[in-house]
């Protein structure tokens, strides 16, 4: 079985990101390994601290690296990527072995796919920033901008998140892209 890891772009402990990556992981089990990226100790990004390779870089990239696949699961922030998921992005985007970009990066080349859950506009512009920056960093974007899940006020209420008949098989055909590509 291929590895999938998820990435959830929230790191609120019952965000409804990792609510759907939760569901899909449920879907994925017996068709791939599924692990999470726990990210929540990554400092901010600073070339001051850059080399030596923070040790919670090195953990992240062998995580990435071991990955035959990413899903990233992300809420939309100002019409934005979350601040802590760009943090990590910018993280891994840098080259393995400081100032030598010839070495690679730990996503470089690994397949992608994206998808949101958020307000009315089912995260389309981060989807479509994440799109843009995954491709600058060289990953292969699977299932185009993906999936998004407009939430509505009972969501926000109850803190539960909901998927429609439709909704769900989007997210199943874009699993099977995913697993397709690997």
């Amino acid at each position: 079985m291929k590895n999938v890891l998820f990435i959830v772009g929230s790191l609120r402990k019952n965000a409804f990101n990792g609510q759907l990556a939760n569901r899909l992981a449920a879907f994925l089990k017996d068709r791939a390994n599924i692990s999470f990226l726990d990210y929540s100790d990554v400092p901010f990004f600073s070339q001051d601290i850059e080399d030596p390779t923070p040790e919670a870089i090195l953990r992240v990239r062998a995580q990435l690296q071991a990955a035959d696949g990413i899903w990233i699961f992300t809420p939309e922030y100002n019409a934005a990527v979350p601040g802590a998921l760009k943090n990590l992005l910018d993280w891994v985007s840098r080259p393995l072995v400081a100032g030598d970009f010839s070495s690679g990066t730990a996503v470089m080349g690994k397949k992608v796919t994206v998808s949101g859950a958020g307000g009315k506009n089912a995260t389309q512009s981060v989807r479509a920033e994440l799109v843009r920056l995954l491709k600058f960093m060289r990953m292969e974007v699977i299932a185009g901008e993906g999936t998004g899940i407009a939430l509505d006020g009972a969501a926000f209420a109850s803190d539960q998140l909901a998927i429609s008949a439709e909704s769900e098989k989007m997210l199943q055909n874009q699993a099977d892209a995913l697993l397709k590509a690997l």
